[in-house]
C-alpha cells in the first residue's frame, strides 16, 4: 500500500496479513473451534494436500435475536391423554419378554 501526502512525500507501509492455515483432516477434528475462530473475524485457509481449497470466514449477523417466544401458541390441538400409554399392558408384557 501507498500513502500519498500533500506535501510530496510517499511514505511505502507494508504489511503482512497472517492468516491461520488448517488440513482439510484437521478441521473436520475440530470443525466447532474453527467455527468460533471465524465467527471472531479469523480468516482460515483450508489446504488439501498443501494446496489451498478453500476459505472459512465469518458471517457478520445482527446482535438482536428475532425469535419470538410464543407465536405457535394456540396453532396446535392434543387429542387423547398425553400420560395414558397407546400400547395396552399386553403389548408392555411382551416387548418385555414376558409372555
Amino acid at each position: 500500500m501507498v500513502i500519498n501526502i500533500s506535501i510530496g512525500v510517499t511514505i511505502n507501509v507494508f504489511y503482512s496479513v497472517t492468516m491461520k492455515t488448517v488440513s482439510v483432516a484437521e478441521l473436520k477434528k475440530h470443525l466447532s473451534s474453527f467455527l468460533v475462530l471465524a465467527q471472531q473475524g479469523e480468516e482460515i485457509e483450508v489446504l488439501k494436500r498443501n494446496i489451498p481449497v478453500a476459505r472459512l470466514i465469518g458471517i457478520p449477523h445482527d446482535s438482536v435475536n428475532r425469535t419470538r417466544l410464543g407465536c405457535g401458541q394456540g396453532t396446535g390441538r392434543i387429542l387423547g391423554d398425553l400420560t395414558e400409554s397407546l400400547l395396552p399392558p399386553e403389548h408392555w408384557n411382551m416387548l418385555r419378554g414376558e409372555l
